[in-house]
Formats: C-alpha cells, structure tokens, sequence
C-alpha cells in the first residue's frame, strides 16, 4: 500500500495560531526520530543502537513487538523511517517531507510504503490503516508543536 497526505502546520489566515519556523519543524521531527514515544503511542521504550552523520538504527519496543528502524535525514527537508521486516511487523517505510509553497505557510507530507495490499478483501483494512496513519500524523504535528511552545529550541 502506497499512501501519502498532507498536513498543514501553519495556517497563515488564523492569526491565534502560533507560527512555526523551519527549525521549530526541523526539531520535533528530530525529537521523533531520537525517542518516538511521544509520537507513537504503546511504545515503551526507544533504543538508539547506531547513530551516523545523517542516520540513526533503532529498536523501537512495544512490550510484545521489537522493531528496528534505519532514520535517515536531510537536515530541514525530509526524514525517512524504514522499519525492517519480522514475525511481529511486515516492514514498511514513511518519509516526511517540509514543504512551503509559500514563506511561512508550512506543510508536512507524509508518504508511506507498506507491504499491506490495497484492493481486495482487504480494501477495508487498508482504509482503516490510512485513517490511523492520518489520525497519527495529525497527532505528529500537535506533538511537534506542544515541544515548541514549551521553549524546546531554547533549551
């Protein structure tokens, strides 16, 4: 199943909505990408067991499921998380990428690559996972924002 969508981050009509900068974007995805538990709920732990220049191996453990990850990044443009393949998990890919069409106005796409075929019997499990991937990452940029407001850039 291939699946992408966007969210917008910052809605440049709304002036109540605190605007967030590239790097504010830049860091929460970093922050995810360092310990995803406050992106991805029932995750217990994050292990970080290789780091890179532009590269991070994981061990992202559920309780009853251990998945490894590869992150790899261009700093302030796109992320990739490639899950590996095992008893528990089929494997899969997401990218998120920061897009500005116009300065300031911030969007985050999200492209996703599963092994979870699309048509079929299982049409409708496949439309139920895009409402959660959508529903998470909808979730992603709420976290991303909560991390800005409370100063962490500054810190």
């Amino acid at each position: 199943m291939k699946f992408e969508h966007l969210i917008e981050v910052n809605d440049l009509a709304n002036p109540l909505l605190t605007q967030l900068t590239r790097e504010e974007l830049w860091f929460g995805l970093l922050c995810r990408a360092e310990d995803a538990r406050a992106f991805l709920p029932g995750l217990e732990a994050c292990r970080i067991v290789e780091r890179g220049e532009h590269r991070l191996v994981r061990d992202l453990d559920f309780g009853s499921a251990v998945i490894r990850d590869c992150v790899t990044f261009d700093p302030l443009r796109w992320i990739r998380f490639e899950s590996e393949a095992n008893d528990q998990h089929a494997g899969g890919s997401l990218t998120i990428t920061i897009e500005e069409p116009d300065p300031g106005a911030f969007f985050l796409r999200f492209a996703y690559h599963t092994s979870l075929p699309e048509g079929g019997e299982d049409a409708r499990y496949a439309e139920f996972v895009r409402s959660a991937y959508h529903q998470s990452d909808v979730d992603t940029v709420r976290v991303i924002r909560m991390i800005a407001e409370s100063g962490g850039l500054a810190q």
